[in-house]
Parts: C-alpha cells; structure tokens; sequence
C-alpha cells in the first residue's frame, strides 16, 4: 500500500523548515556580526536623521529607532542607517525604549561608525552585537523541537 502524507506530516514538515531556517539565518546573522566587528574601521560619521519606526503586525505593534549618518571610507561618500552590525533590526515593545536609542545620537552630530573593508557601504554605530538574531535562531530551534517531539510521541501513541 502507497505511503500517503496527511495534512498533519505536511504541517509538521512546514514547521520543521520554518524552524529550521530561523534558526541557521539567525545563528548565521550572529557569526556575520561577529566578522563584521572583528574587521571593523572606524570612521568619522555624521547623523543626519533620528526617528521611531512603528512597525504593526498581526496586530501587534513594535518600535524600532532608525539612524540615517553619512561617511566616507576610501574616498567614497556612503549614506548608513545601522545602529548594530546584524541584518536583523532589533525592534522594540515601547515608542519611548526604541526613542532612548535613537536619542543617543543628534542630527548633525559628529560619531564614530564602523566599516568592514570588505563591505563598506554596510557601516554599523555600535561596535557590540545585537542579540536579537540569536532570539530569532532560539524561536527557529524551539519550533524544530517541538515540533519534532510531537511527531515522536505521534508515532508511539503516547
């Protein structure tokens, strides 16, 4: 008799990819940061502009402050607008927590930025990691192994 897939295997497959993923690209976004910082240049920036992005989802709201600086790095004029080194931005709960960070810099003001030679249109403010990617691979792991002891205790009808 031909194996079948019911709508609960292919569920379960779904969330062992969406799980799967989280995980390795937030891992991967941390290593990245940790590259990043290690090569970083610093630079002479200047901020251009400060605000509070609220970003709705599913009903759900978050705030994350945004930077915009200039600079310069090998002769080139760059335009950055990442506080840390990670792709992933950190957002968060309250208008005010997110405005506190943004706050920390003022329009016009002079800073340091930090460049990796190898990217260098990718400048970062704060030389530290964000630990937002590793949230995100610790949600992707938590899904791959719920969902992988569901399937186990599915298939000894416990």
């Amino acid at each position: 008799m031909p194996s079948t897939i019911g709508p609960s295997s292919f569920f379960a497959a779904v969330l062992l990819l969406v799980g799967t993923g989280l995980a390795g690209y937030g891992a991967y976004d941390y290593t990245q940061q940790s590259d990043a910082i290690e090569d970083a240049v610093a630079v002479d920036a200047t901020i251009v502009e400060t605000d509070v992005e609220t970003v709705s989802s599913k009903g759900d709201q978050s705030h994350k402050p945004t930077v915009s600086f200039e600079y310069r790095y090998d002769g080139t004029a760059y335009t950055g607008d990442r506080i840390f080194p990670s792709d992933v931005s950190p957002k968060y709960e309250t208008h005010s927590k997110a405005q506190s960070i943004a706050q920390e810099y003022e329009s016009g003001e002079t800073v340091t930025a930090y460049v990796d030679p190898a990217a260098p249109g990718d400048a970062f403010l704060e030389k530290r990691r964000s630990t937002y990617s590793l949230k995100l691979a610790g949600i992707g792991a938590l899904i791959v192994l719920v969902t992988l002891g569901s399937r186990v205790r599915s298939s000894l009808n416990i």
